[in-house]
């Protein structure tokens, strides 16, 4: 059963986390321009904390999907198991620490940069493992995508932010970060399928049994 409520922290609170931060841009502040702005001075100037809100649930989320993961046999110890919990850390520790003060916002400035690169680089290190597990191989293409996808909006926005002077760097994080949840994604759908798909599979047999029996 344990194994079971793992895939459902995960999947609920990156859907959760995904919905609060759309909803909260979407129906923000009009003068907040998520274009030119990250979303870490979206959050900023955005008093109902919603976002901060949405990035702890994300990180412990992410943490669910590892320990289901984990206790799913997945071939993610060692640096694929690092490198997300120190995404998840470093969400959560941004979410606690929101850039108001100079220093605030050098602190989270740093765990921000530290949770954006996480991602893709435990995402490289898995298509590999992944694609070399049976049960898990169905997610090795999409995640490969993903992190080629992850990777060059690394690069992107570490352009944008150096000589390009900031320009759309809000666009360009937001699509940096959709990729890097769409990695979380694509591994909690399929620690959903081997968590639940055993499970389902044994009742519908059941079910039939019981209909042939009673006929």
């Amino acid at each position: 059963m344990v194994k079971r409520l793992y895939p459902l922290l995960a999947g609920g609170g990156i859907l959760l986390a995904v919905v609060t931060v759309v909803t909260a841009q979407v129906g923000g502040d009009a003068s907040l321009n998520p274009v030119s702005m990250t979303i870490s001075q979206y959050a900023a100037r955005d008093e109902g904390g919603a976002i901060e809100t949405a990035m702890a649930v994300l990180g412990l989320a992410s943490l669910a999907l590892l320990a289901g993961m984990r206790a799913l046999g997945a071939p993610v110890d060692g640096w694929p198991a690092r490198l997300i919990g120190l995404w998840s850390v470093s969400l959560i520790g941004a979410a606690v620490v929101p850039s108001g003060t100079a220093w605030q916002g050098d602190v989270h400035g740093v765990l921000s940069a530290v949770a954006f690169v996480s991602v893709p680089a435990a995402a490289i290190q898995l298509v590999g493992r992944l694609g070399q597990d049976e049960r898990w191989k169905a997610a090795a293409r999409p995640l490969e995508w993903l992190a080629l996808a992850s990777g060059l909006g690394l690069a992107v926005i570490t352009y944008v932010a150096l000589p390009g002077h900031g320009v759309m760097i809000g666009l360009v994080e937001r699509l940096l970060l959709t990729a890097e949840v769409a990695v979380l994604g694509v591994l909690a759908v399929r620690l959903a399928q081997l968590a639940w798909g055993p499970w389902l599979r044994e009742r519908a047999a059941g079910r039939r049994a019981g209909f042939l029996v009673h006929r």
